[in-house]
């Protein structure tokens, strides 16, 4: 009897998760742009379902640029159809936008990482006791080993030059005190470093230019 395998439909007729592809077929026979992978386990499918399933599946450009490379990735379209988002003309929508936001600081402090072509949350974290500097640098961190995982390699823009100095630093150069309350923070903290140091990674790591482009996409809203 061979080994059974769940089916995740992003779009299509009934987006879910399917036990049989007779049943997943149903969902994405005839419907134009379907998006569905197949998965060996329960826990890999809804983990998948609940992120965006370009982290699993690379949409082929129109151009036929492979995006597993790192190379031409600043090419932009004229025609901002490429994304639902109002990003400006110099933005790619192949990429990463990570912020933070932190409820007095230090505070519950939370981070997340949004994909430009569609909008979605990719990863969300927190919240957590910490700051906004630590929050930013972990954002970072977390979408260089998500997609490092995924064979994946997208730019990742952050606003804040702080977290991206710690990061090309592969050092978080936090001040908050270690304490009870600080000691989870503490350790994403010093596991986000081993990975920096452990890890040889090209993806490129941009500075939004929020004077000029507005918020980053991936902003809290609550300044």
């Amino acid at each position: 009897m061979g080994k059974s395998k769940y089916y995740v439909v992003w779009h299509g007729v009934s987006p879910g998760i399917y036990s049989s592809w007779t049943d997943c077929k149903l969902q994405i026979n005839g419907f134009e742009g379907a998006i569905y992978k197949s998965f060996d386990s329960k826990e890999e499918a809804e983990k998948a379902y609940s992120s965006s399933p370009y982290l699993y599946i690379q949409r082929k450009p129109k151009d036929g640029t492979d995006r597993t490379s790192c190379d031409n990735l600043t090419d932009v379209p004229t025609d901002r159809t490429d994304t639902i988002l109002p990003l400006p003309s110099d933005v790619p929508a192949e990429a990463l936008a990570v912020d933070a936001a932190c409820s007095g600081n230090p505070g519950p402090m939370e981070y997340r990482g949004v994909y430009l072509r569609t909008g979605e949350t990719v990863f969300h974290v927190g919240p957590i006791f910490g700051t906004n500097n630590i929050g930013e640098f972990l954002a970072i961190v977390h979408a260089l080993a998500l997609m490092t995982q995924k064979g994946i390699c997208l730019p990742i823009f952050s606003d804040s030059r702080n977290a991206i100095g710690w990061i090309n630093q592969k050092k978080c150069k936090t001040k908050l005190e270690r304490t009870p309350q600080t000691e989870e923070i503490h350790k994403l903290i010093e596991r986000a470093e081993t990975w920096l140091r452990t890890h040889t990674c090209t993806i490129p790591i941009r500075k939004w230019e929020t004077a000029r482009w507005g918020e980053i996409p991936a902003d809290f809203g609550r300044k």
